[in-house]
């Protein structure tokens, strides 16, 4: 089973949708919550380059936010990348 790492801010709408559409594919993630913690948010800003909320890593592969994640299901790969 690959390690989905999801990074997310509280009140994100974004975050929301990501983590119903990792659900709705059952799968198993760890969420890093970066509302009240600068370390994680420097942290995960310096490992994907973006300062956007969510982002999300599978296997240690960066794959996006929300709209990456998306686009990703919709063209059928997403299902791939979480067997």
């Amino acid at each position: 089973m690959p390690i989905v790492e999801i990074y997310t801010l509280r009140g994100c709408s974004y975050c929301v949708r990501a983590k119903a559409l990792l659900d709705s594919k059952g799968a198993v993630y760890q969420e890093h919550d970066a509302t009240a913690d600068e370390a994680v948010r420097r942290g995960v800003c310096q490992r994907s380059g973006h300062r956007t909320f969510p982002q999300i890593f599978v296997d240690g592969t960066f794959l996006g936010g929300c709209d990456e994640v998306l686009a990703l299901n919709r063209k059928g790969q997403l299902d791939a990348l979480l067997a």
